[in-house]
């Protein structure tokens, strides 16, 4: 593992509580998915009943509570991920 890459942990409890460190910024947040810019790619995290409980800014650390049922990584602007509607009008 290279030693420049920034720090980033993510900690599930449960499957309730998850705390999240190394986010640059919430792209988007509701009662059913969070996606994050973290330090290594975009983060969403796909459940149920989520609710922001801290974000601290400074330190990049994220907690929210909820049950999550799916967590999955990307890479930002990848054009797989790209939706329907997006190909067609290129």
């Amino acid at each position: 593992m290279e030693d420049n890459l920034k720090k980033h942990k993510v900690t599930i409890e449960n499957r309730e509580k998850t705390v999240v460190s190394g986010v640059k910024d919430v792209e988007s947040f509701d009662e059913n998915e969070v996606i994050v810019d973290t330090e290594l790619g975009l983060l969403t995290l796909s459940g149920e009943n989520f609710k922001l409980n801290k974000l601290v800014v400074d330190t990049g650390e994220l907690v929210v509570w909820g049950t999550v049922d799916e967590i999955n990584y990307s890479v930002k602007g990848n054009k797989e991920k790209e939706g329907f509607l997006t190909k067609l009008f290129k």
